[in-house]
């Protein structure tokens, strides 16, 4: 594990099974890593398990979610000029989701993006973003979730926020290509605060 970021532009976190609750070692280095990013002014990026350790390494918390939300749904973008910065025009879009946890927005940060199920999917401050849903899917990679996590799907599937893989796959190119569409709005504007040597 890096302690010192002053070699990286930038530091992007995915997601994972585990959660950052949970008694592992390398979680409390990851948070170290992801407050010296914020002290330091190194634009930092999380997606589901990621935007959940950002979170709580900036004195957020993260709860088990009301909803588990496993498949496609909507998110609003929020009425203020942050979340106009990171995801322009449109008030809604529809985005992936594989999450039984949540974050709060934590000191400091703004919220972007929410929805019915879960009112925190998005915080931004300053340069770092943390993202609860999941806006970096290929179609490749929701077939493997699909498939990997049949268990979980059919253990869950009284939730209201999840999604038999049927319905997932449904329109699985034209859904993918819509979301790498907002994909690459949000990785511009995250790209461009990166420092160049």
């Amino acid at each position: 594990m890096p302690k010192d970021v002053r070699g990286f532009s930038g530091l992007a976190f995915m997601g994972g099974p585990m959660s950052v609750n949970d008694d592992l070692p390398w979680i409390r280095l990851l948070l170290e890593l992801v407050r010296e990013a914020v002290r330091k002014d190194v634009p930092t990026l999380g997606h589901c398990l990621g935007g959940q350790l950002m979170s709580k390494a900036m004195g957020g918390e993260v709860t088990r979610a009301r909803v588990k939300e496993i498949g496609w749904g909507e998110v609003e973008v929020a009425e203020n000029a942050v979340a106009r910065a990171w995801f322009g025009g449109p008030a809604a879009f529809e985005t992936f989701h594989w999450h039984g946890e949540t974050f709060s927005i934590p000191p400091g940060g703004t919220r972007v993006l929410g929805n019915a199920h879960c009112s925190n999917q998005a915080f931004a401050l300053g340069k770092h973003l943390g993202l609860q849903c999941h806006v970096e899917m290929t179609e490749d990679l929701i077939r493997a979730w699909c498939k990997g996590g049949a268990r979980e799907i059919a253990a869950s599937r009284d939730s209201p926020g999840v999604q038999p893989p049927a319905k997932i796959e449904k329109n699985l190119a034209a859904r993918v290509a819509a979301l790498h569409a907002v994909a690459d709005r949000v990785y511009d504007r995250w790209t461009d605060a990166l420092a160049r040597a």
